[in-house]
């Protein structure tokens, strides 16, 4: 790879309900966060783009290019996307071309601003037959789990070790993020809460199984390969990237039980890059259900399909901070996932890259993964837009090859 993309330095707030601050002031921290880390200013920037799903709607902000210029009192290239993934993958391109080589990637999302329609606005991410039949965005989660226990005969005391499983799942990630002090939810559920709010709801997957409401911004900068050492002795590399589209109808796709999309989307980031999943030492998955998380890793390569409910079963029930598939170790959404670090739909995908960043560089605190004392190498994100409409994959390594 020519002018190779890399990571020099990444910035968040904390997610969850940040009703009092204006969306600017949340982008404003982290990009500050960001800046200062690497001791860059905003003259350095050539571009930037940033991320969000719903400012146009929340906060009436409908050319969020002109906003962005006036926070940053610059008039470069800058553009929006729905997704970071999406951003950082139009600025991977742009450094790759020779276009630029310092840029601000960034997302916000402020969906506690419009608390009592947020619901209503999130049924626009799914097609309209859904959306005025009343499908609610928890719906094809549940059509997907049904379609997997039907398709893989699920059934009788191994359809309660995968239902145990989803919840292990949420367990999972409630723990990671007490070590997460951005995270929206800092506290440790049990697999029984997790099963009796099924209960009460009368439904397959209840409260603890799906992500929350949630504010918040991230920012990341992004340079080419030669200017990154002018900042910072730990670039992390953006390896492979890529991304795949399938049907806004869910119900109307080939498979049920997976996202066509993700399949796609790695096979041709680990093509870039020239690895396999088993390369991959941490992984930040779009957990917005606890299904969505099982599934992905078989989307992902790391299990077969039909059987990652039985990884994680088997890891789980002694959790030492990852999953065991096949002998080997997998660590997954160690922030917490957007089930506990939260969702700000636009920022997301940066918390997801800032995960990643700070693993692979040693930095990431009481939950820093070690193989052999030592960061992990490589690792990835996969984030979503939509219920797998659009998936996004990004390899990291804090090597070059």
């Amino acid at each position: 790879m020519q002018n190779r993309p890399a990571i020099v330095a990444v910035g968040r707030t904390k997610f969850g309900e940040h009703y009092g601050k204006e969306p600017e002031k949340l982008i404003e921290e982290a990009w500050l966060a960001a800046s200062q880390e690497c001791n860059i200013e905003r003259r350095d920037l050539e571009a930037c783009y940033l991320s969000d799903c719903f400012l146009p709607i929340t906060n009436k902000l409908g050319l969020e290019e002109g906003f962005l210029s006036e926070l940053t009192e610059l008039h470069v290239p800058m553009e929006v996307t729905r997704s970071v993934s999406a951003a950082l993958l139009t600025a991977c391109q742009a450094i790759q071309a020779g276009v630029c080589s310092t840029v601000l990637v960034g997302g916000i999302e402020k969906m506690t601003d419009r608390w009592d329609k947020i619901r209503d606005d999130l049924m626009l991410l799914e097609d309209p037959w859904s959306y005025y039949a009343g499908g609610t965005p928890e719906t094809n989660h549940e059509l997907m789990l049904r379609a997997y226990i039907k398709k893989y005969g699920v059934t009788g005391e191994n359809l309660d070790k995968l239902n145990v499983a989803l919840a292990q799942v949420a367990v999972k990630n409630h723990a990671n993020a007490t070590k997460n002090e951005y995270a929206q939810f800092q506290r440790e559920i049990t697999v029984d809460q997790v099963l009796r709010a099924r209960k009460a709801a009368q439904k397959p997957l209840g409260l603890y199984d799906f992500a929350p409401i949630s504010d918040g911004a991230s920012a990341l900068i992004l340079t080419s390969e030669a200017v990154a050492k002018k900042f910072t002795d730990h670039p992390v590399y953006v390896l492979g990237y890529s991304s795949a589209t399938d049907y806004l109808n869910f119900p109307a796709r080939d498979d049920l039980t997976h996202f066509a999309a993700t399949k796609i989307a790695m096979k041709n980031a680990l093509k870039m890059t020239g690895k396999t999943p088993w390369d991959l030492q941490v992984v930040e998955v779009y957990d917005q259900s606890t299904v969505m998380e099982l599934v992905s890793l078989e989307d992902l390569g790391f299990c077969e399909p039909g059987t990652a409910w039985k990884s994680i079963n088997e890891s789980c029930s002694d959790y030492k901070g990852y999953y065991e598939i096949n002998g080997k170790r997998l660590f997954v959404n160690m922030n917490g996932g957007l089930k506990a670090d939260g969702n700000p739909l636009g920022a997301t995908g940066g918390a997801q890259i800032f995960e990643v960043f700070r693993q692979l560089r040693g930095e990431a605190g009481e939950r820093q993964v070690k193989s052999d004392q030592t960061p992990p190498r490589f690792g990835c994100a996969l984030e979503f837009e939509g219920f797998g409409t659009k998936a996004y994959v990004s390899i990291l390594g804090r090597e070059q090859e």
